[in-house]
């Protein structure tokens, strides 16, 4: 019973990174109909980003919660240029090519980021050790143990999350993007910048993946330079589980893989190194069940 805390726990911080990351794939397919396949990678970048915030504000002396500030904020700024930049100088010249171009292209984004973190960090082959700013510790509930820094993480993914959702419903820049994911024609006529949108779009999904970085750093207290691989696989599939262009759909499709890993983990522990192949075992199974996905998009609403 005692582990009952830890397992939830650890499916509710797997669950918020996932949803990060899912969300990002639905904002780019939402509104421009991509597949950016390059979305693990810049959330590795934005993590390095972040780590070497820490490293420079603590070289400066300044205080933890100056360099918690720091990773995070330099996490989203690496990526949302990154994000930005894909979208200006890739992605919109390629708008009116086949799909597959633009797949392949994403492809080879990712995998360009990838071996430049690997082969200009400093020791980027070896995992890098993420540092802690978050008090250690934490509380028992009954024979249950949270942990404080687990709950925080979780508290600021969820805010995170609800931010994102505020900016794309409730904000101008968000009429804007939902309308240019209804239809590109109309929203010019209506006055849209397409060319100013479609990067702040990029740059805003990004953000979420460095945000997710950033806390997968600080929760595990390590991060790779092949870490965006298999977090950009599980994201894009619960992007899928859940409705591709639905925001509520990419969240719950997160939550929904990692309670699925949370569970083969708390049923068969001996079987954990296999939680992934059970997970994904089972998502093929739903798919299978519902092609559109839990929360299919919405024909008139996207995003």
């Amino acid at each position: 019973m005692g582990m009952i805390g830890q397992h939830l726990l650890n499916g509710m911080m797997q669950g918020t990174i996932y949803g990060l990351v899912a969300m990002g794939f639905t904002i780019f397919f939402g509104v421009m109909n991509v597949i950016k396949f390059s979305h693990g990678d810049v959330l590795t970048l934005g993590a390095f980003g972040g780590l070497v915030a820490v490293w420079a504000t603590n070289s400066m002396g300044l205080p933890v919660p100056v360099q918690f500030i720091a990773a995070f904020a330099a996490a989203m700024l690496l990526s949302a240029v990154a994000g930005a930049g894909i979208s200006h100088f890739l992605i919109m010249p390629l708008r009116n090519a086949p799909p597959l171009n633009m797949l392949l292209m994403t492809m080879m984004v990712g995998t360009v980021l990838r071996e430049a973190i690997r082969l200009f960090f400093p020791n980027g082959t070896n995992p890098q050790r993420f540092p802690e700013l978050l008090p250690s510790g934490g509380f028992n509930i009954g024979s249950s143990f949270f942990r404080t820094d687990a709950l925080i993480l979780i508290v600021a993914g969820i805010a995170s999350i609800g931010v994102v959702y505020w900016i794309i419903n409730r904000t101008k820049f968000g009429l804007a993007m939902r309308a240019v994911a209804e239809d590109v024609e109309t929203a010019r006529t209506m006055g849209i910048n397409f060319a100013r949108v479609i990067p702040l779009t990029f740059a805003l999904g990004s953000i979420t993946a460095g945000f997710a970085g950033t806390i997968y750093g600080l929760y595990y207290s390590e991060i790779n330079y092949g870490m965006g691989l298999l977090l950009a696989v599980i994201g894009f599939t619960a992007a899928i589980v859940g409705g591709l262009g639905n925001i509520w759909g990419a969240i719950i499709g997160g939550y929904l893989f990692a309670g699925l890993q949370t569970f083969v983990v708390a049923a068969m522990p001996s079987m954990s190194d296999y939680k992934n192949v059970f997970a994904f075992v089972l998502i093929i199974m739903l798919i299978t069940w519902r092609p559109t996905g839990l929360l299919a998009e919405r024909g008139s609403e996207r995003v």
